[in-house]
């Protein structure tokens, strides 16, 4: 063993069992001695999988979000979180969930409304284990550990190298990804000193929507028994006009003969030129080195830079109208001095820009983190590691082919009559037209010329940028004093100082925030620091005595102080009893206080278009509650007999930050149990029941539950939250910014297995399972209010859910260098709801989802120096279930193997 490892490990001279430090304890002990529940994957793990990511591999964890109400982003969003991975523990959310790389904090990506360690940036190669903590971890690791840590531990000390290459695609063409990775690592002077690098390149291709058979043709809404199926949008691609309560559709001629009455037919089906997965470049480079100068010194450093770039297809560029920050017009009106407007009055257009082209979303992220530091041995037992970690990201993010609504209204000849109010009258004025360069007046009942494209199409370029510092301190001691009894253990403490930096500014396209382009953002800027101290104690009150193999207990402690709302305490306390060798019960309990992440408090506000329906279009569907509806539409002069919702499948949502948030609370509590029995060699199970509450919880609402709540008269004061409608009676906008919803109640048990048995000299069989069982999620969505239980519900029209049963299983049987690995997911069936309540099987054609399971395989053979695996990803091509979501016919972040369908791969590595 190397004198890095001997210090690293803490191991003593008197040749007592080697320990590590397991996430969950900053003491290093033997990993079955650890109080917290902690799942540890190995490399191995992961690459048997058809996984080109981490995130892509912590997918299939049962204790990993499936996304919509948590937040989470995955690489099969394609409409939000472009190129973004975040992790996610327990559907909590990807704010709550601490990301560590060796231990160390990590710079954040920077998007629009978020921001996230992001997986995407992390090489799978260079992972040599990932360790998940399933337990709250704010008082060892920080405030944002509410759900627990993820803590990726990379290759180190290197003295070989080696190149992987690595191929796959779809069974229908698509979805084709390639990845080659190598290192190289040596030692010098005489094995003091160690220097390792590494670097890899990874492609993959997206999948578009409409090469799928059950999202080719895309539900616009659910409805009821025997009801016509509306497909597509319907906002169409040839202008839409509405006069009072009828539309009209134009041919294309552009003559007052040539519009006819909206009908189904007329719907646009976006899926033609939309993606379900994005595309996804990286490439990454990183160095590792250190240098042993005596027991008391040992300096180390590492250096990651990450270049990635994602990018997905949207249909054209739909257009209702301006929202805000713009003060454009908030409905597109054709003024009745128009030349082209055949109907004596003003109407309302709508329309989808297909001669602009796709709409093109890239991202380009450069990441870059430094880390260095020192530790060793200050003086007998005693430890130190000092460090200071220094990271940057920046993100480029573009939108081609969008439009410029300012030069669209100057084209039309439309003018306000007061340029600061949205809802202003509009006349007919061409010469705003003629002033302006490049522009030619436009029929809105003919396609674009190439000129009048020219002026209307526009590139919108966003930039973000994200900045962490952080100075770490830690210092430990297994072994202070023994405790002066018979079979008293050794007492353990640990220690340390943080001070760390973040700040963050997301800097949008002049024309998106000064309005033109009918919405866009507004600039995000802020940050914060925070001075941290922690203090835990390990007491091994017995050791080796009877009824008490072992029993311990543990403390932890931190006191942080942030310049933003002052001074926090966490603590933690967890107990560990062995009363035999071959069984061991556990508990832990502990607080967690999170102040507001900087786009939850600073986050510049822009629109979004969220699956969702205006209640006045679908009255009839709320049961005993559809009279009040009925009368909350009439009130806003809609009737709903006639009513046509333009952005059907639809709700135009207004996202960002609110610094008048305030920081939640929380408590955590584990019970559980690992058995090990000695008459069944390497076999391992563990039984644990977890529990969260949070209070003052921080987050956003369903646009359907906000608007539901309001036009129901379950709770008026949501109607604060929807602006007024447009001319045509339209909903043009819900406040659904950051706010402090209420609380949070989640529980569930954890059932975790692993054997290996040796079958024959040559053969042995590995079986392992997690298991996932959701007890209770419990929502209130405002202070005070209703508790709303979303355990096994899928909030259909946002693309995530609650299974009350997930499971991931695994059985490799190797007979000398050849093995052969099976591999299970399930995913249990879900109730759909629409945030406040079920939906009626009885009302909707579909309500509920099945259970789903998965299958892969892989085989890998070993020769020499060299290794090759091959395998399958859901052998049997299982399609996603039926989720009427409005855009893609199932839920993106909860099936995405079943998304992609029949998977290939092969792999080929050799090591020198």
């Amino acid at each position: 063993m190397s004198k890095r490892s001997v210090l690293s490990n803490a191991a003593s001279d008197s040749g007592r069992i080697e320990t590590v430090t397991v996430t969950g304890s900053a003491l290093s002990q033997n990993k079955d001695q650890n109080a917290n529940p902690v799942q540890i994957i190995t490399a191995r793990e992961i690459q048997k999988t058809s996984a080109v990511t981490i995130g892509d591999y912590l997918q299939r964890l049962p204790s990993i979000g499936t996304g919509g109400a948590s937040g989470t982003s995955t690489n099969t969003q394609s409409n939000g979180g472009l190129g973004m991975s975040c992790a996610d523990l327990r559907n909590l959310g990807p704010n709550r969930v601490l990301v560590l790389v060796d231990g160390k904090r990590q710079v954040q990506t920077m998007g629009q409304g978020s921001s996230c360690v992001d997986l995407n940036a992390l090489p799978v190669d260079q992972i040599a284990s990932v360790e998940i903590l399933k337990d709250g971890g704010s008082e060892l690791y920080g405030a944002d550990a509410v759900s627990g840590v993820i803590n990726i531990k990379l290759k180190h000390d290197l003295t070989t190298g080696g190149i992987t290459v690595r191929g796959g695609i779809t069974d229908v063409g698509d979805g084709a990804t390639g990845k080659i990775s190598g290192y190289k690592g040596f030692n010098f002077d005489h094995g003091r000193g160690n220097i390792s690098v590494f670097g890899q390149y990874l492609t993959t291709s997206g999948v578009m929507q409409r090469n799928r058979d059950w999202s080719a043709l895309p539900w616009n809404a659910n409805v009821a028994p025997g009801a016509t199926i509306p497909y597509g949008s319907s906002i169409t691609a040839n202008t839409r006009v509405f006069v009072g309560d009828n539309s009209y559709v134009s041919n294309g001629s552009g003559t007052a003969a040539g519009y006819h009455s909206f009908t189904n037919a007329d719907r646009y089906n976006f899926a033609s030129a939309q993606n379900l997965s994005n595309s996804l470049q990286s490439s990454n480079l990183s160095g590792d080195a250190h240098y042993d100068v005596n027991d008391h010194l040992q300096l180390y450093a590492n250096v990651r830079y990450s270049h990635k770039t994602a990018n997905n297809f949207l249909a054209g560029w739909p257009t209702t109208g301006a929202s805000y920050p713009s003060t454009l017009e908030s409905s597109i009106i054709l003024p009745s001095g128009s030349p082209y407007n055949y109907w004596g009055q003003d109407v309302s257009l709508y329309r989808r820009f297909t001669d602009l082209g796709s709409r093109r979303y890239e991202e380009a992220v450069d990441t870059t983190q430094v880390m260095g530091g020192a530790k060793g041995r200050i003086v007998a037992n005693w430890f130190y590691d000092a460090s200071m970690t220094y990271g940057t990201s920046q993100a480029m993010l573009n939108a081609e082919n969008s439009l410029n609504y300012a030069h669209y209204l100057q084209a039309l000849g439309s003018r306000q009559v007061d340029p600061t109010n949205a809802a202003s009258a509009v006349v007919y004025d061409p010469s705003i037209c003629v002033a302006s360069t490049g522009c030619s007046l436009i029929n809105p009942g003919t396609s674009l010329t190439t000129a009048q494209a020219a002026y209307l199409r526009h590139t919108q370029i966003d930039h973000a940028y994200y900045q962490m510092r952080d100075f770490n301190l830690r210092v430990h001691n297994n072994d202070v004093v023994k405790l002066p009894y018979q079979h008293g253990g050794a007492v353990g403490i640990a220690l340390g100082m943080e001070h760390r930096s973040e700040q963050g500014s997301y800097s949008p396209d002049p024309l998106a925030a000064n309005g033109d382009l009918g919405g866009g953002s507004t600039y995000t800027g802020g940050g914060y620091n925070a001075t941290e101290a922690y203090l835990e104690g390990k007491i091994p009150l017995l050791q080796d005595a009877f009824l008490a193999k072992d029993l311990t207990i543990d403390g932890q402690g931190r006191w942080s102080h942030y310049n933003t709302f002052g001074d926090a305490y966490n603590w933690k306390v967890g107990i560990n009893w062995a009363p035999v060798r071959d069984i061991r019960f556990r508990a832990t309990l502990g607080t967690s206080f999170r102040a507001p992440t900087i786009t939850e408090l600073y986050g510049g506000h822009a629109i979004g278009y969220y699956s969702g329906n205006d209640p006045c279009a679908q009255a009839s569907s709320y049961g005993a509650l559809s009279p009040m509806v009925v009368a909350n539409c009439a009130k806003q002069g809609v009737n709903t007999a006639t009513f046509v919702n333009a952005n059907s499948g639809q709700l135009p949502q207004l996202s960002g930050g609110n610094a008048a948030l305030k920081p939640e609370e929380g408590r955590t509590y584990t019970v559980g149990t690992v058995i090990t029995p000695r008459w069944i060699p390497n076999l391992q199970a563990s039984v644990e029941y977890w529990h969260y509450t949070l209070k003052n919880m921080i987050g956003t609402l369903p646009g359907q539950y906000i608007a539901d709540e309001c036009y129901t008269g379950a709770n008026p004061s949501y109607c604060s939250y929807i602006s007024a409608r447009n001319a045509s009676g339209q909903i043009t906008q819900i406040n659904d910014t950051y706010q402090n919803l209420g609380g949070l109640r989640t529980s569930g048990i954890d059932f975790d297995l692993s054997y290996t048995l040796r079958v024959t000299r040559y053969d042995s069989l590995t079986v392992s399972n997690n298991f996932q069982q959701l007890v209770s999620y419990l929502q209130q969505n405002t202070p005070g209010g209703s508790w709303y239980n979303y355990a096994g519900r899928l909030f259909y029209q946002a693309g995530g859910g609650q299974p009350r049963v997930r499971d991931y299983a695994t059985a490799t049987w190797r007979h000398n260098n050849i093995s052969l690995t099976y591999m299970m997911n399930y995913i249990g069936g879900m109730h759909f709801n629409d945030g406040s309540t079920d939906l009626s099987c009885k009302s909707f054609v579909y309500c509920k989802v099945p259970g789903i399971f998965s299958h892969d395989v892989t085989v890998d053979y070993r020769t020499g120096r060299w290794n090759f695996e091959g395998g399958v990803q859901n052998i049997l091509d299982k399609k996603p279930p039926f989720v009427p979501d409005g855009a893609t016919n199932t839920a993106l972040s909860m099936y995405p193997q079943q998304i992609i369908g029949r998977y290939v791969f092969l792999q080929a590595g050799v090591s020198f």
